[in-house]
């Protein structure tokens, strides 16, 4: 029995699926494959190699960190082990090639990785929230966005998600009451948008030219007056913040409710009172 130990000051996902691959090609091989992550300190690289003396492996290792990769190969001259780098070739050739220093930080790319995920989870969340979906689930959200048709919800969703924020929406309809789960949440985490009439009504009719199917009201002033009054009474009843998003770019508005809610997260915040 052959033993391979995996050694990284990151998560080793790297290595041992780079170990894994070379090894399809010894199928008569029999190969053991311990892993040893999250290695930071030359104390338990001393105690990894002198292991892997005793059984006679070798190790396979992706050490970011230049001073553990100098530690590594002292050590394992000391103890006659055999140790490939995977890392440090490739860091110092892409070194010379970028006329840059890497970063020497362990678990960049895992990192980067749960990032990713994160971005694709909230994108999915906010798909299967919009526009009132699922409201039995808004504790799960970190950000729920309020207001009448047409003022921006669905696709400042889409942005947020991207950034990787948990986003729900729920569409203020007059006589229609929210639900308990809304009512029910913390300061900070619900928004209302507003915008003005005239620029409501002109939005409104142009969703109905291209997709028809809406009343005369859905477009009218007296009526939008008369919703968007209905969502602020809303709006002061909860305390929740209100963000205005006339003639503002999805990323401006997107920008002031996280700086709404990082003040709101911050010691002494006052909330603001309905006039």
């Amino acid at each position: 029995m052959n033993t391979v130990y995996v050694v990284s000051d990151g998560s080793g996902r790297t290595a041992e699926q780079t170990l894994m691959a070379a090894l399809t090609q010894f199928p008569d091989s029999s190969v053991d494959v311990v892993l040893r992550p999250e290695i930071r300190t030359a104390t338990v690289l001393e105690e990894i190699v002198a292991e892997v003396a005793e059984v006679k492996g070798f190790i396979v290792h992706t050490l970011v960190s230049e001073s553990l990769r100098e530690i590594m190969l002292r050590l394992s001259r000391v103890h006659n082990v055999d140790a490939i780098d995977l890392m440090g070739p490739l860091l110092s050739r892409l070194s010379h090639h970028f006329s840059d220093s890497p970063k020497g930080e362990p678990g960049l790319f895992f990192s980067l990785n749960q990032e990713y995920f994160k971005r694709i989870d909230a994108m999915q969340f906010a798909f299967t929230h919009d526009d009132g979906q699922r409201d039995y689930e808004y504790e799960k959200a970190e950000i729920i966005l309020v207001g009448v048709s047409r003022t921006f919800k669905t696709p400042l969703s889409i942005y947020l998600a991207f950034k990787g924020w948990f986003v729900a929406n729920y569409p203020i309809v007059p006589g229609v009451d929210f639900p308990g789960s809304l009512e029910r949440l913390e300061h900070g985490r619900v928004f209302g948008l507003m915008t003005e009439p005239h620029d409501l009504c002109n939005l409104r009719s142009v969703r109905q030219q291209y997709l028809g199917g809406f009343s005369s009201d859905y477009t009218s002033l007296i009526n939008v007056k008369q919703e968007l009054n209905y969502a602020m009474k809303f709006f002061c009843k909860y305390e929740w913040p209100v963000v205005h998003v006339t003639n503002k770019p999805i990323e401006e508005i997107a920008t002031e409710i996280l700086a709404i809610k990082k003040r709101i997260d911050l010691p002494g915040y006052v909330r603001k009172k309905c006039i």
